[in-house]
């Protein structure tokens, strides 16, 4: 998809994994874009921009619109209203222009199922789109590409002759073969084993990094979010909930939804006062993320994760609460405690402190960073 631009050397693409082109130019520009379906709304006048050579996820549980946005990027399909810009250019029908079909975008598309051409050797997948470059260039190009994704040894292999984890990057390749403005991702690593995603999570971010290409991926995975991301733009009801670099969303989320949706997590009940009275004790109000003032003498859900408290057995008369579940992870177990207070929360422990279920513990809030915090419901 797109149009071929002259070639580039390997050599260019030996960048260090943080580098950019030009890190304040905007590549892709979404204002108010929406998108309806009848009677019912998909996206709704939803704005994000994206920098160049950023890679930014779409982030969001099922039904929240991320794949309707990633479709609209690619012109599969128009949006309602709204304006979608790629390299300074409206792709979208407005008064200077019409809507530009898939084909007519700058846009690269990696699917979930890499849509190799079965019949086509892994050269030719990749060269499958240099239709404008004469013979010798696409020779060319195939090699850095094939050097690119650690590939050279299978030039001539088939598709079905290789691992998932290689046709990915043969899909990779192929859609960074026309150098487009934006790659797109859709769940690149659903159909992976979970071995192979965390590989393949690793080794993606690497080659985007290295050809310094501009990418949306849109997954509903926390971590693949988390870990491959410069910024996560967490969607939920069709529109934008929060966007950042990945710590920012995880330890400052602006919305209860967001820190409900990343990671596990309880809410303590707290009354302000001086100090932060909760049914684990009382605390400084410096341990919250923001300013508390206008709160005094009002109640408040303090965000905390299973690594910020710490359960202790205990005798009962001296209990905050009980063992009510235990998840086993591996590692760890992930406590849940019902407190006297009525709150619920998670404690995380190491696989080797086990606790019975109706336990009698205290509990300590360990957290070693500020809490965010939220008006109580």
């Amino acid at each position: 998809m797109g149009t071929q631009k002259p070639s580039q050397r390997i050599s260019e693409f030996e960048t260090v994994e943080t580098a950019v082109d030009d890190p304040e130019r905007t590549v892709l520009s979404i204002d108010g874009v929406s998108k309806e379906y009848g009677r019912e709304t998909a996206v709704e006048e939803l704005s994000l921009s994206v920098k160049d050579g950023e890679l930014l996820t779409l982030l969001g549980p099922s039904g929240c619109g991320k794949t309707t946005t990633l479709r609209m990027i690619a012109g599969l399909e128009e949006p309602s209203s709204g304006t979608i810009s790629i390299a300074g250019e409206t792709v979208t029908a407005d008064a200077d222009g019409p809507f530009r079909k898939p084909e007519e975008r700058d846009v690269g598309i990696v699917f979930q199922d890499y849509a190799l051409f079965p019949h086509l050797t892994v050269g030719e997948n990749i060269a499958f789109g240099l239709d404008e470059l004469d013979s010798d260039e696409t020779d060319a190009r195939v090699a850095e590409l094939l050097e690119l994704v650690d590939l050279e040894a299978h030039e001539a292999k088939m598709p079905s002759q290789l691992s998932g984890g290689q046709q990915q990057r043969v899909a990779l390749a192929r859609s960074l073969a026309p150098e487009p403005d934006v790659l797109l991702l859709d769940e690149p690593f659903s159909n992976l084993d979970v071995r192979l995603r965390v590989e393949m999570r690793e080794e993606v971010r690497r080659i985007l990094k290295r050809a310094g290409v501009t990418a949306i991926s849109v997954t509903h995975d926390q971590e693949e979010a988390l870990s491959i991301s410069d910024r996560v733009a967490i969607m939920n009801d069709g529109d934008i909930a929060q966007v950042g670099n990945p710590g920012e969303v995880f330890e400052n989320p602006e919305s209860r939804f967001v820190a409900s949706f990343l990671g596990q997590a309880s809410f303590l009940s707290a009354r302000v006062t001086d100090r932060l009275e909760t049914g684990l004790g009382s605390f400084g109000l410096e341990l919250l993320n923001g300013p508390i003032e206008a709160y005094d003498g009002a109640m408040i859900d303090v965000l905390v994760r299973p690594d910020d408290l710490q359960a202790m057995p205990t005798s009962e008369p001296k209990a905050d609460g009980y063992v009510v579940h235990r998840q086993y992870n591996g590692p760890n177990f992930i406590y849940r405690v019902e407190l006297h207070s009525g709150d619920v929360v998670h404690c995380m422990h190491n696989h080797v402190e086990t606790f019975e279920a109706g336990q009698p513990v205290e509990v300590d809030l360990v957290a070693d960073h500020e809490l965010a915090w939220y008006p109580a419901e």
